[in-house]
């Protein structure tokens, strides 16, 4: 049988002249109290997976476990996104360190095309361990994603990011009826400014040429990290400790990789308005 192990981000902590303590993986320190099992044994139990080689080592480490402070692995666990398959679509500079990323994290990678994600928004193949994932290295031209908000309603999860000069938007993941879709974040967007005509005429391509700037290199890895995030946030909700993936919009500042997160809910549907003339008398 697998022993258990600290948990990820969890460790013992030795403080000279006082009690040792645990660090939790929230950061928290608690005092840590073995009774008559001994310290290094334990350590070496719950670290190298050396044998408890009492009771008493034992029932701590069982402690630590039934606290969540460690863990019984699986023989041959793989990543958090094993398992998965992620579809990749856009620019090439941004979905190439994001496919590196996935693979590492356990996922299986492989390049789409919009006419596969048109299918796949029709319900042929659908898959709920798939999530498509579209990366612009330019603003999104409207109906672009239109197919693609429809993903989440046959079980395809979906994620997108986009750049408009020098921000570049990571939208939330949408992995079920009523999550965010990207028309609920230009609906959003267009509510939460003055200037909504101006950032729609922007968004239909009413603007001087494109001059950048374009993720660089460590931009493209801030971004394919953070689109990482949200995957594993897909493949293995957690608590978190901030906006969860679902509902949270981000902005990345290309000039200075400056990331703010802002919370974004569904547009509910209404009803539309009736046809002139159609009223009451």
């Amino acid at each position: 049988m697998t022993s258990s192990r600290l948990a990820p981000g969890a460790g013992i902590v030795t403080v000279p002249g006082g009690r040792p303590a645990v660090r939790t993986a929230e950061g928290e320190f608690l005092h840590l109290d073995t009774g008559t099992a001994d310290l290094a044994a334990l350590t070496r139990h719950l670290v190298g997976g050396e044998a408890a080689p009492d009771a008493e080592v034992a029932r701590v480490a069982a402690a630590f476990e039934r606290e969540g402070h460690a863990v019984r692995p699986a023989p041959e666990e793989g990543g958090p996104l094993t398992g998965r398959t992620v579809l990749l679509l856009g620019d090439a500079r941004l979905t190439g360190p994001l496919a590196r990323y996935a693979v590492a994290e356990g996922a299986r990678t492989r390049h789409a095309t919009p006419e596969h994600v048109g299918r796949l928004a029709d319900g042929e193949g659908a898959d709920a361990s798939t999530v498509v994932v579209w990366c612009l290295d330019e603003p999104a031209p409207p109906a672009l994603w239109d197919a693609a908000d429809r993903l989440p309603a046959h079980g395809t999860a979906w994620l997108r990011c986009h750049r408009e000069g020098a921000h570049l938007w990571t939208e939330p993941l949408a992995a079920a009826p009523g999550d965010v879709t990207s028309a609920h974040v230009r609906l959003r967007r267009l509510a939460a400014t003055s200037a909504h005509r101006q950032l729609a005429a922007y968004w239909a391509g009413h603007r001087t040429p494109d001059n950048g700037p374009h993720p660089g290199e460590a931009a493209a890895a801030l971004v394919a990290a953070l689109l990482t995030a949200d995957l594993l946030a897909w493949a293995a909700p957690g608590p978190g400790s901030g906006l969860p993936a679902r509902r949270r919009l981000r902005r990345v500042d290309l000039r200075d990789l400056t990331v703010t997160e802002h919370p974004v809910l569904p547009v509910p549907p209404v009803a539309p308005l009736p046809a002139r003339g159609s009223g009451p008398a």
